[in-house]
């Protein structure tokens, strides 16, 4: 990939926020996605961002491992594979169509948004906003597979499921790792199904793969604060510069 300064700026500061969005502050992540789709189109940015996140969830896994619990995912994988399914199938349709800009770009802005009033409803409601019936864990499986294969941008919705459950901050961890590592490698092969299918519209391609294996050091060096932070950082005005930035770059995304 041929990457002038500001792309190579971004793409580190996106595998920095990755990394402590895997083991220490998940609502970081949100920020990731439009800032990579900004800079490199929509289409291309999924397939960046996935091995980051895989690269990620390593690591997550290897430390809150122990915490998971299980019986939260249980019920609720079966419908993210179905969302899965919805994804990839408009992730095909949006390769056939040829316009002047990715379509990507409009439909990842406009899922962010709908993130954060998700997250911002969630916040209003003071923690009663809760998917515990099967209605609900059937809705919240399907929009986060849909979510998180067309954009990478499950994070908030199963923040909000995992909140309901109200799971101790190592158990949260350890749970949302396993979710995220499980559904994210499922992803990959859909991905190289859907780019040889279309090979003139790629999502992951070996320049993006080595790409991603020269940003591991800042992915490291991601979690190892992420890690640290966990433990002595407030979350809360944090997560409002986060919800802030990203709101304004999924704007931008929607109206360029």
């Amino acid at each position: 990939m041929h990457l002038n300064l500001s792309q190579w700026l971004i793409a580190g500061s996106a595998a920095l926020l990755v990394g402590i969005s895997k083991t220490g502050i998940p609502g970081v992540g949100i920020l990731v996605v439009p800032i990579l789709a900004r800079s490199f189109g929509g289409r291309p940015s999924i397939g960046i961002m996935l091995p980051m996140l895989i690269m990620g969830d390593v690591f997550a896994v290897a430390w809150y491992r122990r915490h998971a619990q299980w019986d939260k995912l249980v019920h609720l994988l079966p419908w993210v594979v179905a969302g899965m399914g919805i994804g990839a199938f408009a992730l095909w349709e949006f390769g056939r169509v040829s316009t002047s800009r990715d379509i990507l770009d409009i439909v990842i802005g406009c899922l962010i948004l709908v993130m954060l009033a998700v997250h911002l409803l969630q916040v209003l409601c003071k923690g009663r906003l809760t998917p515990k019936s099967s209605l609900g864990t059937a809705g919240t499986g399907v929009s986060a597979g849909f979510a998180t294969t067309v954009s990478n941008a499950a994070g908030p919705i199963m923040q909000i499921y995992l909140t309901a459950h109200r799971l101790p901050k190592q158990e949260f961890m350890g749970t949302i790792a396993w979710y995220f590592f499980i559904i994210n490698v499922a992803k990959m092969p859909v991905y190289l199904l859907l780019t040889a299918i279309n090979p003139e519209r790629p999502i992951v391609t070996g320049s993006s793969l080595t790409f991603n294996l020269e940003l591991f050091p800042a992915i490291l060096v991601g979690v190892l604060i992420g890690k640290w932070l966990l433990s002595r950082m407030s979350q809360r005005t944090f997560d409002t510069v986060i919800l802030i930035l990203a709101g304004v770059a999924a704007v931008r995304l929607v109206m360029s």
